[in-house]
């Protein structure tokens, strides 16, 4: 708590004297200034910024994004980054982060992270060669190390984005080969990729995708996840190979997600249930060259679905 309310005496102190006065004074302590801000050239015309998540305790409900003086995004509190785009080419700029609680207080601007833009390559179609390794390791049960090999490109690299699932979290620079990564859930697999991107925002293709399974928190029990997931494509079907996370009876109800879209229930019949790695083939009706990215979760003894397995991408194929 960041305040303590009035005793009980002060309390009754202020009803003798209206009843229409409050027991609780207003709010009005700002929540401590966000840390860990950084702001890194994405492009000649474009920087993302990015800072560490408030602790659930200082109540913020949003932050405010500072160019200079001026405030050019607002964001709710689950946003810890933004790409800040319209800049001019080899321009300075000084960018401050402000967290906003529900009362409307707005705390200090922090350290300010200062960035200039790379001059413009006027034509530039070409994008950098892919990342040609990823390596990652879990760190703690909410957070990860990424490394990558450097990329190279005609107009040279000006930043590393890191994927997961298909959504970027992260930008480094073009001189850094990797990247801690926070905010991770406890008890989950993520799949990572890195692309290179340049000044023109040419990206690369994915580098090779890499799983990391972040172990639970103190008092989580045992992974919840499918693991070793595979995924293969053969004419008319995809068939799914998984190892059953331990929940201590059998597992015999899966829910599969494709392109991020839950699609089916996959249930095994009392006596079917596979020892050890289980299998399930897919029949598919989609033309050949579609894509889709699937994952699947158990479901629990309490009722409630476990934790996603890791991500795999497969091209259909006649």
């Amino acid at each position: 708590m960041r305040r303590s309310a009035p005793t009980p005496a002060l309390c009754l102190a202020a009803l003798s004297l209206t009843a229409l006065t409050a027991c609780t004074a207003p709010d009005t302590e700002p929540p401590p200034a966000p840390a860990g801000l950084t702001a890194q050239a994405g492009s000649a015309t474009s920087v993302h910024v990015m800072w560490d998540a408030a602790a659930g305790r200082d109540g913020v409900i949003g932050y405010q994004v500072f160019e200079a003086d001026h405030m050019v995004r607002e964001l709710p509190a689950e946003k810890t980054m933004v790409d800040i785009t319209g800049l001019a080419p080899q321009t300075g700029y000084t960018f401050t982060v402000r967290a906003k609680d529900a009362a409307g207080n707005l705390s200090g601007p922090g350290p300010a992270a200062r960035v200039t833009t790379p001059a413009a390559k006027a034509e530039d179609h070409r994008a950098p060669t892919t990342p040609a390794t990823t390596t990652a390791r879990a760190t703690g049960p909410r957070s990860a190390q990424v490394s990558w090999t450097a990329a190279t490109d005609d107009t040279g690299v000006t930043a590393y984005d890191v994927y997961q699932g298909g959504v970027r979290i992260h930008t480094a620079g073009p001189t850094e080969s990797g990247t801690a990564l926070t905010g991770l859930q406890p008890d989950t697999v993520y799949t990572f990729t890195v692309r290179a991107r340049d000044g023109a925002d040419n990206s690369s293709p994915d580098g090779p995708a890499v799983d990391v399974t972040t172990p639970p928190a103190s008092g989580d029990g045992p992974g919840t996840a499918p693991a070793a997931f595979t995924a293969a494509a053969s004419p008319g079907a995809v068939t799914l190979t998984w190892t059953a996370p331990d929940t201590g009876r059998e597992t015999t109800e899966y829910e599969l997600y494709v392109n991020g879209l839950p699609t089916t229930v996959i249930q095994f019949g009392a006596g079917a249930v596979p020892r050890g790695r289980a299998e399930y083939r897919l029949t598919v009706a989609e033309p050949a060259g579609t894509v889709w990215a699937v994952k699947l979760r158990a479901r629990l003894p309490d009722g409630n679905w476990g934790s996603f397995s890791a991500e795999r991408r497969i091209t259909l194929v006649a």
